[in-house]
């Protein structure tokens, strides 16, 4: 999407379920071995009672909507602000939400509320700022 189409309020919204194959993939991509998200026995001494996803891993749900679906294809990340505030677990599956929340078309920058969930809970609530394209460079 070109900034001129979007609109405050606009969101999209992804489904994923995250297996603990999911985890070691972004280990192993990542170089984060801690193993309070690969090690079930270590993990089960921890605060969290059992193994947890990464949560770079949950908040880059959010980067896949910003690139792919609000706004889309062009988009430059320009930063992201995120509040981890529970944990995702192998098995869960994350809703992860992206709405429109403010616009400075001059500058070509839009500000998104980033948020995931699993089921009812809230696990990641964030900003993002992007730089988005216009309709006049694309025809350029």
């Amino acid at each position: 999407m070109f900034i001129e189409q979007l609109t405050i309020g606009q969101h999209a919204e992804s489904l994923k379920t995250v297996t603990q194959a999911d985890i070691q993939a972004f280990a192993d991509l990542s170089g984060d071995h801690n193993p309070v998200h690969l090690d079930a026995a270590f993990a089960a001494t921890t605060a969290f009672k059992g193994v947890i996803a990464h949560g770079m891993l949950s908040a880059a749900f959010i980067s896949a909507i910003l690139g792919t679906e609000l706004p889309g294809e062009g988009t430059i990340y320009l930063g992201q602000q995120l509040k981890f505030l529970a944990p995702v677990r192998p098995g869960d599956q994350v809703r992860t939400v992206v709405t429109v929340k403010e616009i400075v078309a001059e500058k070509r920058r839009v500000i998104c509320h980033t948020a995931a969930y699993v089921g009812d809970t809230k696990v990641i609530d964030g900003e993002a700022t992007l730089l988005v394209p216009t309709q006049q460079q694309k025809s350029t």
